[in-house]
């Protein structure tokens, strides 16, 4: 009894390393493509160059609905999802579900590391364009409202699926995807980021999201529970009933 007991405390753990060591793993799949991006020059930057100037112009043309989106961009920035990621994961240890907790906490905050990690490595600056309607300060690549919505959404979204109906987390998928792709949308069009730095932002929080939930479902696996699909049942599908005790 004792053995068992001690075996299942040491793969309780030791799921925090896991969750870690996941996370600087897709870390090891984006610093390559970076590189690419940034520093050999790719095509992309064609595209990079002709919408943030189309953007921009709009954006001078249009002061009302640039101030919409400097709103949204705040609403939606980085510290909020970690705020709402941190809130959530509070309520799971008090829910009596610690594990999921550690997993939302160790997803957003290693991916937000490695965000800022590689903001140093790739030095990429930002749009410098005429009469600019904002500012921000740092690195440009990847972009870390992109990178921090990609986590919260989809931190918040595997949680919750469980407690969902069928069509109730399509909807979910659905907001969350919104949100993803409309602040993206603002960073580029207040002309503080190209679209390359909002697309390795996505990239590379979904790359973190992947690898920690693969991680965290072989520690389930490990455990002697019945394998999931977390992008349809959640993160873990058992957490529900204990959710609503």
């Amino acid at each position: 009894m004792i053995t068992t007991e001690r075996a299942r405390t040491d793969r309780e753990h030791g799921l925090g390393p896991r969750l870690t060591l996941a996370s600087l793993a897709a870390a090891l799949v984006m610093i390559p493509f970076t590189l690419l991006l940034v520093v050999a020059r790719l095509p992309l930057n064609d595209l990079d160059s002709g919408v943030a100037h189309a953007l921009h112009e709009y954006a001078l043309a249009n002061p009302a609905v640039t101030a919409v989106l400097t709103v949204w961009t705040d609403v939606f920035g980085p510290w909020p999802w970690r705020v709402a990621v941190a809130l959530l994961a509070g309520w799971l240890v008090w829910k009596g579900a610690p594990r999921l907790a550690l997993w939302a906490i160790t997803t957003i905050t290693v991916g937000g590391l490695l965000g800022l990690a590689l903001k140093i490595l790739v030095d990429r600056a930002r749009p410098l364009l005429p009469d600019p309607v904002a500012l921000a300060p740092g690195e440009a690549f990847p972009s870390g409202h992109a990178l921090n919505a990609t986590l919260g959404a989809g931190v918040i979204v595997l949680v919750v699926l469980p407690m969902l109906p069928a069509r109730g987390r399509l909807v979910a998928w659905a907001v969350a995807a919104f949100l993803v792709l409309s602040v993206s949308y603002t960073r580029v069009a207040l002309g503080v980021h190209w679209v390359s730095d909002v697309l390795g932002g996505i990239v590379l929080g979904a790359a973190v999201l992947a690898a920690t939930t693969a991680a965290f479902e072989t520690w389930r696996r490990d455990e002697g529970r019945r394998p999931a699909i977390p992008p349809l049942e959640g993160i873990e599908p058992e957490s529900v009933k204990a959710t609503r005790d």
